[in-house]
């Protein structure tokens, strides 16, 4: 490897390899990017002068070496050194095989009988590579044909929609192990019975002491009626629960208490299931009536049933009698 690449190339290829292997195994989604960790990039430096002293010192022991060596070894190192290795000449080779052409010395097997002014054209094949690369294009559209106009397999609209669930599944999955991500603008209402013992365990040992147990309110609002200070709903309850009650007075910020996010969503999905609960001593109502602007409207319009015969026939019977 010394031979074949040089000391130039060799030590930075070596690092960044290590550099990227490094980026790899340390760069995480809840850790620093890779290159904003200094430790990482102390790391990283350490390698760097590591494989310069190596180089050096592996680069001296040679020069020791060599001269150790009496004139004859010295010539036959000098001339395997200055020897191609067979790497390179495979390379070599196989590149003049793909190419195709003859050597000048064969060139005059292959001229044309044209003649322009002295200019001669030779009659060269098609360079291999090309020729192949061709071949390759026609059996590729071959099996490209069979397989989507033939077979009808999935086309990339139909790979997309596979893809898109396939990722949707992905983010479920994700959401249910990274629950401490979810915020005002994303949480959901909970429905899971785990969760809502987890809210009802939260609601008693922090809550209930205001809002009283069955929701009844008492230094805190009623949580039982359509009445909300801060507005109700999974989002307007789970921000006050983060963010805290009026400027001044009211419930404290319990995200500075150290709930985490899921708790407060656990606890704000049970809060909601007091609605149209009846407690013991409801507290007077507070704040505004709130309606879920989001939520679909329920069509209260009832229309008038059309009249069958037997409908138009009591209607004339009971104006006949009156």
């Amino acid at each position: 490897m010394r031979k074949l690449i040089p000391s130039y190339i060799r030590v930075p290829l070596i690092f960044f390899i290590i550099a990227g292997l490094t980026e790899y195994f340390v760069d995480s989604g809840d850790q620093p990017a890779f290159m904003e960790n200094p430790v990482v990039i102390v790391f990283l430096l350490l390698v760097l002068l590591i494989l310069i002293a190596i180089e050096g010192i592996v680069g001296s022991i040679e020069n020791v070496l060599y001269q150790s060596l009496d004139e004859e070894g010295k010539a036959r190192y000098d001339a395997k050194q200055t020897e191609p290795s067979k790497l390179v000449l495979w390379v070599k080779d196989a590149y003049k095989k793909l190419l195709g052409s003859k050597p000048i010395e064969e060139e005059g097997e292959i001229i044309l009988d044209h003649n322009y002014d002295g200019i001669k054209e030779l009659d060269n094949n098609l360079p291999p590579w090309w020729v192949y690369s061709f071949y390759i294009t026609i059996i590729f559209g071959v099996i490209y044909m069979i397989r989507y106009h033939v077979f009808n397999a999935d086309d990339q609209f139909a790979e997309y929609e596979i893809e898109y669930a396939e990722a949707q599944r992905a983010i479920e999955e994700y959401k249910k192990n990274a629950k401490d991500l979810v915020d005002f603008n994303t949480v959901e209402l909970l429905t899971d019975a785990s969760d809502l013992k987890a809210g009802e365990t939260i609601f008693v040992a922090k809550c209930a002491v205001c809002h009283k147990a069955d929701g009844g309110g008492g230094i805190g609002p009623n949580l039982t009626d359509d009445y909300w200070i801060l507005g109700g709903g999974i989002k307007n309850v789970f921000k006050t629960i983060s963010e805290g009650g009026r400027s001044g007075k009211g419930m404290v910020s319990w995200k500075k208490e150290g709930l985490k996010p899921s708790e407060m969503a656990q606890v704000a999905s049970y809060v909601l299931q007091f609605q149209g609960t009846t407690p013991a001593e409801p507290k007077a109502a507070e704040g505004e009536i709130w309606v879920d602007e989001s939520a679909p409207e329920e069509n209260t319009n009832t229309e008038e049933a059309p009249k069958t015969e037997d409908t138009e026939v009591i209607e004339v019977v009971e104006a006949t009698e009156n």
